[in-house]
């Protein structure tokens, strides 16, 4: 797997549950810098997989909201990863954890 596939699931997933609207660019750019953000969580700060004989296996969930109670606040959107991450070899992966979040 690589990181435009692990974009691609995100985006398609919050899109598909009408967490963000494809048709404002704001709402998927806030997503993709907090899908980039988790998985630096992911990767330790080495955002590549597939591309580094490193594979992947993990799962996802994507959140939007006011957490504040000042509405001027704004909406945050927010993407957490949990999986596996190791060589191309089975039995030689760790769990791994990534979390972002942004701005809308």
């Amino acid at each position: 797997m690589n990181m435009q596939k692990v974009i691609s699931a995100v985006e398609t997933a919050a899109r598909r549950n009408e967490l963000i609207h494809s048709g404002l660019y704001r709402e998927t750019h806030a997503l993709y810098h907090a899908i980039m953000e988790g998985m630096e969580g992911v990767t330790r700060g080495h955002l590549a997989i597939g591309d580094m004989s490193r594979t992947v296996g993990l799962r996802f969930a994507v959140v939007r909201g006011k957490p504040f109670t000042n509405e001027g606040e704004g909406e945050w959107i927010a993407v957490a990863f949990y999986g596996t991450i190791g060589a191309p070899i089975k039995g030689s992966e760790h769990e791994t954890v990534g979390l972002g979040i942004n701005h809308i």
